[in-house]
């Protein structure tokens, strides 16, 4: 079940190889095990997860299912909540329980999604690290002694770890594509205005997006899929057609120019990532695009 992709998990349930209940009680068990450690979760609400994934199964049955019916997702500690503690990562809030949810959790959830939990994150998402927390630094699960970056660091070392298929982050000046790259998942900070804000605790009102979080890019268009849209309660909500997200990422990218920025290809840089950049260029390369060299 570890590296299934949603589709694959949607199959698994399709053909009752497993319930939503069995694999919800897999990941908790998982949650359980591994992240006394780690410290992703800031708040596992295991009862609430339970009887969403019972829904989610009768929902199957009934032939109601989307994509995320039955998928487990854990929510950064940001979003607003409806009965379960919202903390934004601090002392301040550690006695907050919000009297509604936010919407991307609305949205989720009435796509049939199961809520693990609340994840980890700098407080009040101001840092790079998640270790700004007042309820303890996350470690990075690739290596203990590293950070999983932040502020959505919590999600990206829950997904990183296996202990959630799909993790949401918020990204005001890179906190979802960050956390992502230093935990080697796939991580969006979609247009401003695509997502709604309205339950989002604010960092900065005019810059910050509700994103998703995965091991792949496919699982996040699925994701996306079921944050996006308008929501007349955020005055910033762009009203649009939400596009065709995993129809969009099968069509060909076209050939590009790709401006590489030569302050990122310093001496200083690990050995290893510089490695790995040379090599996803060579890639692209092979597929027809194109580099030059910029300044910043």
């Amino acid at each position: 079940m570890l590296n299934l992709s949603i589709r694959q998990l949607n199959k698994e349930m399709d053909t009752k190889k497993i319930s939503s209940v069995e694999l919800t009680q897999y990941f908790l068990q998982r949650i359980q095990k591994f992240d006394g450690k780690l410290n992703s979760f800031i708040h596992v609400c295991s009862e609430q997860a339970l009887t969403q994934a019972k829904q989610a199964d009768q929902q199957r049955q009934q032939g109601k299912q989307t994509l995320l019916t039955g998928i487990p997702l854990a929510q950064k500690d940001i979003f607003c909540t409806q009965g379960q503690l919202t903390t934004c990562g601090s002392k301040m809030l550690s006695n907050f329980t919000a009297p509604y949810d936010a919407t991307i959790v609305t949205k989720t959830q009435t796509a049939g999604a199961v809520m693990l939990g609340k994840l980890n994150m700098d407080e009040f998402a101001m840092g790079s690290t998640t270790a700004n927390s007042y309820y303890g630094k996350t470690l990075n699960p690739w290596n203990a002694e590293r950070v999983p970056g932040g502020s959505s660091g919590g999600s990206a070392a829950a997904v990183a770890a296996r202990l959630t298929p799909l993790a949401t982050g918020t990204d005001t000046g890179g906190s979802i594509r960050q956390p992502a790259a230093l935990c080697g998942l796939s991580g969006l900070k979609p247009t401003y205005g695509r997502v709604s804000r309205w339950g989002m605790i604010a960092f900065a009102s005019s810059l910050d997006q509700a994103g998703p979080m995965a091991k792949s890019i496919e699982d996040v268009a699925i994701l996306l899929q079921h944050m996006a849209g308008h929501d007349p309660k955020d005055s910033t909500s762009v009203k649009k057609e939400v596009d065709d997200y995993l129809a969009a990422i099968e069509q060909p990218m076209g050939k590009m120019t790709i401006g590489l920025p030569k302050e990122y290809f310093s001496t200083l840089n690990d050995p290893d990532i510089t490695k790995a950049l040379e090599e996803q260029i060579k890639l692209l390369e092979q597929h027809g695009h194109q580099f030059k060299e910029i300044s910043l």
